[in-house]
């Protein structure tokens, strides 16, 4: 018995040796993210993960000139390392080795190459209200590189026969297509995510990712997307790079080997979000409502991650920062934005914006109310003290206003009514000239269809959009009169476009097989686009509106230099009116040219506007 008991002690010290020696030998090194960074950044700390099996017994070991490994921090998985480097501003760009050594020999070793970062990079300008923003999804754009509709390990194919799967739209086919955003009067594109997005779920929208240093081989390279970026910049056009914070794809590497259990927002069983962004403000609110608002997940295919882990929080401001300066980025969409911990939200702004001044994001701040949308705008004169340091916001109030207003009748409150209500509320904005504005986007009804496929419903409110406060922001394919409707499926309001395919019968790039009114949409589009391009006056202008009478808008925009005039008539009758009560703002002013109609007004004391109609008249001395 005592033999036995000897004999299997030692079988327990052998297997427990094995283990150790198995532990201490096999030992690999998968990733290190970033995989690698800029010299010159105005942060010096940078932290970086690094994944493989047991890398943890291993000791980091860096030796360049201005870089100091300050810290190395083990997680309660084996498979992670977090180092923690201090880079000074004066180091040199170079390459150097990140040495991982056991007690007997070096075992690994990681080439981590420093870039010189890109002359005036910190001074970079972002988007504002001198540019016209326009938002398309890549995979339903123009496939310019069949080869890769499919590739290999990439687990969605291309199916352009499903409505909501990938059609192999790709960044080669907005590149050889920049002459038409430039042509049109574009000067900033809003791409839907790239990433990697390697689900089994139709992932073309790329909202599901599974790279977050990766673009997604279906769409391009990362050298890919960077010559977009750069050959845009030569057309005057930035790229406006969409990301998620929120959550990612169930298929991302993380999934499999998580660094630390509260890496994700995590539940008994799956719990979806509750959308009720809300509640994050409402003063009364529930924990539980604001607990499943912000922990729940977005979708099946979507984990939720959680930003009050402090690693995370890292990785994400350190991969947002990563692509402004591999890309050149004239600005950033961030989606979901109040899903996010907001605390750690508020510091990644501060973050982004210590780092690039004059840098622009926009958050998608889904809410009905301009109060709701009022609270995530930097300085904000919140009840709670909350400040987000976000400098722009999605105007969703006045998409819904913008919406309705001409399908509605003429009242206190409704028709042209609604759309100065709305503007009158921006006492609420610490910055109403940072405001996005749109009326249809990827998760909304097309703007044609809303508006009963009336041409002339749809110039007044492309009017609107293109002259009060704001960024114009408008959706691929608009400018055509495309339509569809949410409720039938995501992928009837994100149909291809014109001549973005081989075959098409219709070729919106060379304005053949298009219908008259098609043509006429995208002649009135491209004249008003390239008209604002250049007035100083729409751009930084006081706006200065007065109360609709009989259906009938007029507002001004104005400075010490010009004064523009723009009236919208919601009726379907003509106008005749004094303007006696306008005064105020055309004193000084004897005459106007309405270019849209190229009528001259020899005088400005009567004012005739036909049915369902617009003018914008510059005022002359």
């Amino acid at each position: 018995m005592k033999k036995a008991l000897q004999s299997r002690f030692r079988l327990f010290l052998i297997m427990v040796f094995m283990a150790v020696q198995q532990l201490l030998t096999a030992q690999e090194l998968t990733r290190v993210e970033p995989p690698f960074w800029w010299t010159g950044m105005e942060h010096s700390e940078l932290q970086l993960m690094v994944y493989g099996k047991n890398i943890s017994v291993l000791r980091p070991v860096i030796e360049y000139p201005g870089v100091t490994l300050k810290e190395t921090i083990l997680v309660e998985n084996p498979n992670y390392l977090f180092l923690n480097l201090v880079i000074e501003k004066e180091t040199l760009p170079g390459t150097f080795l990140i040495q991982f050594d056991n007690e007997k020999r070096n075992e690994i070793s990681y080439s981590f190459e420093l870039f010189e970062r890109k002359s005036g990079s910190s001074q970079r300008k972002g988007f504002s209200s001198s540019d016209v923003i326009y938002l398309l999804m890549p995979d339903r754009f123009a496939n310019g590189d069949v080869s890769n509709d499919d590739m290999p390990g990439m687990i969605d194919k291309a199916d352009r026969n499903n409505p909501n799967g990938r059609h192999g739209g790709d960044l080669k086919g907005i590149r050889d297509n920049l002459d038409y955003f430039a042509d049109l009067g574009v000067t900033a594109l809003w791409i839907n995510p790239v990433f990697e997005a390697n689900v089994p779920k139709p992932s073309y929208h790329g909202y599901s990712i599974t790279n977050f240093y990766r673009i997604d081989p279906r769409f391009g390279t990362n050298d890919e997307y960077r010559q977009l970026s750069e050959e845009a910049g030569k057309k005057g056009i930035m790229i406006v790079k969409d990301m998620v914070f929120n959550h990612f794809g169930i298929n991302h590497w993380w999934m499999k080997d998580l660094p630390m259990k509260d890496w994700l927002n995590q539940w008994p069983e799956y719990t979806r979000s509750n959308f009720r962004a809300g509640t994050i403000m409402d003063p009364y609110a529930s924990d539980a409502d604001r607990d499943r608002m912000l922990k729940g997940w977005f979708d099946t295919m979507m984990a939720d991650l959680n930003q009050k882990n402090s690693f995370v929080a890292n990785y994400l401001i350190q991969n947002s920062v990563w692509w402004v300066e591999y890309a050149d980025l004239g600005g950033i969409r961030m989606d979901t934005y109040p899903y996010s911990d907001k605390d750690f939200m508020a510091k990644w702004m501060n973050y982004i914006r210590s780092e690039y001044p004059d840098f622009s994001v926009v958050g998608e701040a889904w809410l009905n109310t301009t109060p709701q949308v009022s609270y995530w705008m930097e300085s904000n004169r919140n009840a709670d003290g909350f400040n987000s340091n976000l400098n722009f916001v999605f105007d969703f109030p006045l998409k819904y206003a913008i919406n309705s207003a001409f399908n509605e009748d003429n009242g206190w409150s409704s028709g042209a009514a609604k759309l100065y209500e709305t503007i009158s509320f921006d006492f609420l904005y610490s910055h109403p000239s940072q405001i996005v504005t749109f009326a249809d986007n990827h998760d909304a009804d097309r703007l044609y269809s809303v508006l009963g496929k009336d041409f002339n419903k749809f110039k007044m409110a492309i009017v609107f959009l293109m002259t009060t406060r704001g960024i114009p922001q408008i959706y691929y394919g608009t400018e055509l009169l495309m339509t569809g409707w949410e409720h039938d499926g995501h992928g009837f309001i994100r149909e291809d476009f014109p001549g973005g395919w081989e075959g098409d019968t219709a070729n919106a790039f060379i304005s053949e097989g298009l219908t008259t009114e098609q043509k006429d949409a995208w002649d009135f589009m491209r004249m008003l686009l390239n008209w604002r391009k250049d007035k100083q006056v729409i751009h930084q202008g006081q706006l200065k509106h007065y109360i609709p009478e009989e259906g009938v808008y007029v507002y001004f925009r104005y400075d010490e230099d010009e004064s523009v005039m723009v009236v919208i008539n919601n009726n379907k009758e003509s106008r005749t009116f004094r303007t006696d009560r306008f005064a105020e703002s055309l004193k000084g002013y004897s005459t106007g040219t309405d270019i849209l109609h190229r009528t001259n007004f020899d005088q400005l004391k009567m004012i005739s506007i036909p049915a369902m109609s617009a003018r914008i008249i510059e005022l002359k001395k």
